[in-house]
């Protein structure tokens, strides 16, 4: 086998709203390696069969001649490990990924499950202060999406407030299939920024920058997200002032509609109407606020990975939001290695916090010239209208980043897939 590879492919699986790639690392005429990062779904694309995640997972078989030699699942939302799910009798996607046989599993530190075990060890202590309250509320989250989903939402409730609490209690329940067999199939390495990635030795030729997520000692910015930033996120203006209406039409439905009827059929008296809908409110955005909190805290324990391979660079960064971000930005080696990246796949599915402007700003090859080698390339798996709102800026994939996309980089999107095709290829020579 050739000390470097020659050239890399990168699969972009049609799995609608998740992330599914395979890197495929070719040495020589009979000689690959293959890195899946990520295998999920929320909601397949319209009109895609039902065996669409079986489909890709029998692909992910053959491409790779029945030999995965790693995995990368950036982090637990659903969208990115739900593939990874096992059944009875191996009938499960993950079955097929588990016969594979990966030799090394990459995970986030936050996944480490000896941190669970002690409050006190020396495991928790290298992470930093604070660490146990950080992972039991990653817990909490899923504790609550569990709840969300056994809970029936109240009929008064807007749809685009019932789709938006659906969507993410359903993206946060904690897979427990996924999560044991992501555990089990192969030995772990649980990364954080600055650390080895466990690739090295399976990538011979191949730099691997682990840039993200940091540690609670690192930088305690990870334990929050905030919810607007006009100088890191893409928004065209801003609407409300806090979180809890983010994602909400700034227009209420009409006072008096069917909401104020009684589950008797009688109505409640006009007077009392607009107090009844302005509690009803309160309490969906409360919920909304809760559940959109937790989901963002997750999302800043993605891990971010850069391939490097003789001049070229690849970056994938998961769902990496600005609090992930922030501490590699301010890395005086990160920002160097990040300014000639050739490949960037679009983080969280292009919403408007995981494309900071300062990264976007430091991609040195992006511009609005004709097709070129030189350009920068990106890749992005979405889904349009599934998640976040026009009317609030928050639309995923979020048009004004889309846009830039396109105009100053080689773009695809899985979104401009058919449902029948199931991947799209590119290659980058070294």
């Amino acid at each position: 086998m050739a000390n470097a590879p020659k050239s890399l492919t990168i699969r972009s699986y049609n799995v609608g709203f998740g992330d599914c790639y395979l890197l495929s690392f070719t040495y020589g005429p009979k000689s690959e390696r293959h890195v899946l990062i990520d295998f999920g779904s929320t909601a397949l694309p319209k009109g895609a069969p039902k065996t669409r995640m079986m489909d890709i997972a029998l692909d992910i078989e053959r491409r790779t001649g029945k030999k995965l030699h790693a995995v990368v699942a950036t982090h637990r939302h659903k969208d990115h490990i739900s593939g990874f799910e096992t059944k009875t009798g191996g009938k499960g996607t993950g079955d097929v990924i588990k016969r594979l046989k990966p030799s090394r599993i990459v995970q986030p530190w936050t996944e480490d499950p000896e941190l669970e075990k002690t409050a006190t060890g020396p495991t928790l202590k290298q992470f930093g202060d604070g660490t146990r309250a950080h992972i039991a509320a990653l817990n909490s989250m899923n504790t609550f999406a569990e709840w969300m989903s056994e809970t029936r939402l109240p009929r008064y409730f807007s749809k685009e407030m019932r789709d938006q609490l659906s969507f993410l209690g359903e993206e946060n329940l904690k897979n427990k299939s996924a999560i044991n067999n992501l555990m089990k199939m192969a030995p772990n390495s649980y990364v954080h920024c600055g650390s080895k990635s466990g690739l090295e030795t399976l990538l011979p030729g191949v730099k691997i920058d682990v840039m993200g997520p940091p540690t609670v000692k690192q930088t305690a910015s990870i334990k929050k997200q905030r919810s607007k930033d006009p100088d890191e996120f893409w928004h065209l203006a801003a609407r409300f002032a806090n979180m809890a209406s983010d994602e909400t039409d700034a227009t209420p439905p009409a006072l008096f509609n069917k909401r104020y009827i009684r589950s008797n059929g009688s109505t409640f008296p006009v007077d009392s109407r607009w107090l009844i809908y302005r509690a009803r409110t309160q309490r969906g955005d409360q919920l909304l606020q809760i559940v959109r909190m937790l989901d963002k805290a997750m999302n800043n324990t993605s891990v971010i990975l850069l391939f490097r391979v003789g001049k070229k660079s690849i970056l994938f960064p998961g769902d990496a939001q600005i609090e992930n971000w922030q501490f590699a930005l301010a890395q005086a080696k990160y920002k160097k290695l990040l300014a000639s990246v050739d490949l960037y796949k679009v983080g969280h599915h292009g919403s408007l916090n995981a494309t900071p402007k300062s990264l976007w700003k430091m991609f040195k090859k992006r511009n609005t010239k004709k097709a070129g080698t030189s350009r920068l390339r990106s890749l992005m798996s979405t889904l349009e209208g599934k998640h976040g709102s026009e009317n609030s800026n928050t639309e995923v994939p979020r048009r004004p980043l889309v846009s830039a996309l396109r105009r100053e980089t080689e773009h695809f999107s899985t979104h401009e897939l058919d449902s029948k095709d199931l991947f799209r290829d590119v290659t980058l020579r070294f």
